[in-house]
């Protein structure tokens, strides 16, 4: 399978968590060329540096990215994720709890997923490719465990769970008493950046039913397989794609001239 380690993804995909300093442009790669050349391999270079001495930061720094983009649009201090990065984008405003409401949940249905992608001005394969990013990282059994007891109305699990991996899942999230343990979002591969989360999928060991989900839906199986190299099929090359998807997402509601501002204290309004 192809992959590549923590290091290598974010020298290769980690740019741009730098405020914007240059006002009444639009976004475009190489934004600070001139104001201030060496922004990007600043970052880049301290980004790295940390996730080498703390590989969970890799998984967090991307569902922040997510989060923030699909909330109103990516703040100018996220991380814009890709080789070659639009940046000069402005922070916003606004920050009311109520804009999480249309964040992807771990119990929605494809047709929703697609739905609140789609709202964003991103598809189908945007949406298979962007989940993919749970190839790294973990999850709290809280946000699956109703899969593992009294799923059906039989009082049965979630059937689209490997049978051998249910008994695995079960030990590590037992009932009624696991709700903070945590567990790897890509079974045998959660510190890789490669495609086996989809191969995962493909053998029921999907964690989040929203995750497994992606398999079970035609609509979607078909970019699972792509990604996944099945005969008969025009591949797809996941390291490349996500970087394109995360690029168009960091697109989502662009604040650039004098819309928003340019914060003083990235956690702050100015």
């Amino acid at each position: 399978m192809e992959g590549i380690s923590f290091k290598a993804m974010f020298l290769l995909l980690v740019l741009g968590i730098v405020n914007t300093i240059v006002h009444g442009q639009g976004t475009r790669v190489g934004f600070y060329s001139s104001t201030c050349p060496k922004a990007e391999s600043i970052v880049k270079s301290t980004v790295a540096a940390h996730v080498n001495s703390d590989s969970t930061l890799a998984p967090g720094l991307l569902r922040m990215h997510f989060h923030d983009c699909f909330v109103q649009g990516c703040d100018a201090s996220s991380g814009g994720l890709s080789w070659q990065v639009p940046t000069g984008r402005r922070d916003g405003r606004v920050s009311q709890a109520s804009d999480v409401n249309n964040l992807p949940r771990p119990s929605d249905s494809v047709d929703v997923q697609k739905q609140k992608f789609a709202a964003k001005g991103l598809n189908t394969q945007d949406l298979v490719t962007l989940v993919g990013g749970h190839t790294i990282g973990t999850t709290a059994c809280q946000f699956f465990s109703n899969r593992l007891n009294n799923f059906t109305a039989n009082g049965a699990a979630d059937p689209s769970i490997n049978p051998s991996f249910l008994s695995q899942l079960q030990t590590l999230c037992p009932q009624n008493n696991s709700a903070t343990n945590r567990v790897a979002l890509d079974t045998g591969s959660q510190n890789k950046f490669d495609n086996s989360y989809y191969a995962n999928l493909r053998n029921g060991r999907g964690i989040l039913q929203s995750d497994q989900a992606l398999w079970n839906d035609a609509t979607t199986k078909t970019f699972v397989q792509r990604y996944l190299g099945l005969r008969g099929l025009l591949g797809l090359t996941f390291n490349v794609e996500f970087g394109r998807s995360m690029v168009k997402m960091s697109n989502i509601g662009v604040k650039t001239g004098t819309d928003g501002e340019i914060r003083k204290i990235c956690s702050a309004f100015n």
